[in-house]
């Protein structure tokens, strides 16, 4: 019995969102009297950190503390309309959606500030802390509760805006018909070790190393995670996820995520991230988001490896010890590749 080291590389480029009718999310964000924001959305937050980053983007463009921001994800039927959070669009799409209301939101705010203070709103400026400050005057200012209170009880006024993002139809070129379904793409590169054993066909994850392109990080720590946790579901994908060994008797598969089979604690191995910050033009604050490419480039870069370690293509996921050795015996052994 040997364990074979093997490594394996693999690029990615993947697309952000869609172009189906112009792929629109809405949102609406509105104040209470007490000087706090509400963001209405649509959009739901599958664990990937929708809430936290649209709550800032929020903040942010109204120029509010993030605390005095609160998202409401409620359903499709009282919120504004989205198309869904799939297809890593939640932060583009969503977020461009969210700035934009904002942005209707703030302009209300600062009418209703410059009324109070008897000044023009060009005048004026937030610092981020619930103020509103007269440019050059610290000193003659309005906190945004008072402006809050002063516009929905004295002025008649609703702190609020709506916002849509539409991605623009793509140009159709007349002969060959050839258009661009995407606005922007996020990038990736993975390199993947592993070690597989030629007397069971066991593939065990060594380490990773990992580089993703993806406009801005708006929330480093969530991006961190959700790197490492889409990793981890590519892994999932490539080495674990089937219903054998009852295959091909699907009636006897696993009957319930006790019996079925994904990688646990002790299969984690260590992964190194680089970031890589290239804003994107049309996002929001530059923004992209890594979404689904979290996972993509870990399947082709531990096929690779395997390949590398044993000399075995293995093209039909998951690749199991089943299928490993096989291919070794099929080809009569182990068979190393040069490491690079």
């Amino acid at each position: 019995m040997t364990r074979h080291r093997g490594r394996g590389m693999a690029s990615i480029n993947y697309p952000i969102g869609m172009n189906l009718g112009g792929d629109p999310s809405q949102a609406l964000v509105h104040s209470n009297p007490s000087g706090k924001f509400t963001v209405a959305l649509s959009s739901i937050d599958l664990g990937q950190g929708m809430k936290s980053v649209t709550r800032q983007i929020c903040a942010e463009t109204l120029g509010v503390p993030v605390e005095d921001v609160y998202v409401d994800t409620a359903d499709s039927d009282t919120g504004p309309h989205c198309m869904g959070s799939f297809a890593s669009r939640g932060t583009h799409r969503v977020g461009n959606a969210v700035m934009a209301a904002a942005r209707e939101a703030r302009g209300v705010m600062m009418e209703a500030a410059a009324e109070e203070l008897e000044v023009n709103a060009a005048d004026l400026e937030t610092d981020g802390r619930g103020n509103i400050h007269v440019k050059g005057a610290p000193h003659r200012s309005i906190s945004t509760k008072d402006v809050a209170i002063a516009a929905q009880f004295k002025q008649g006024k609703t702190i609020s805006g709506r916002g849509i993002f539409l991605v623009p139809l793509s140009d159709v070129d007349p002969e060959t018909g050839e258009m661009s379904p995407a606005t922007c793409y996020a990038h990736a590169c993975l390199v993947a070790e592993v070690e597989v054993d030629d007397e069971t066909g066991e593939v065990a994850m060594v380490r990773m190393d990992s580089a993703y392109e993806l406009g801005r990080a708006l929330n480093p720590r969530l991006v961190e995670q959700q790197l490492v946790g889409g990793a981890w579901m590519g892994v999932s994908h490539a080495l674990y996820e089937t219903p054998e060994p009852y295959y091909p008797e699907p009636v006897h598969g696993p009957r319930d995520f006790v019996e079925y089979l994904m990688p646990g604690p002790g299969d984690i191995c260590p992964h190194d991230i680089a970031v890589l910050e290239r804003p994107a033009p049309d996002g929001p604050f530059g923004a992209k988001g890594p979404g689904e490419m979290c996972a993509n480039p870990v399947l082709p870069a531990v096929a690779n490896a395997i390949f590398n370690a044993v000399g075995v293509r293995i093209d039909d996921l998951p690749i199991t010890p089943e299928k490993v050795l096989r291919a070794i015996r099929s080809q009569g052994g182990a068979r190393p590749q040069a490491r690079r």
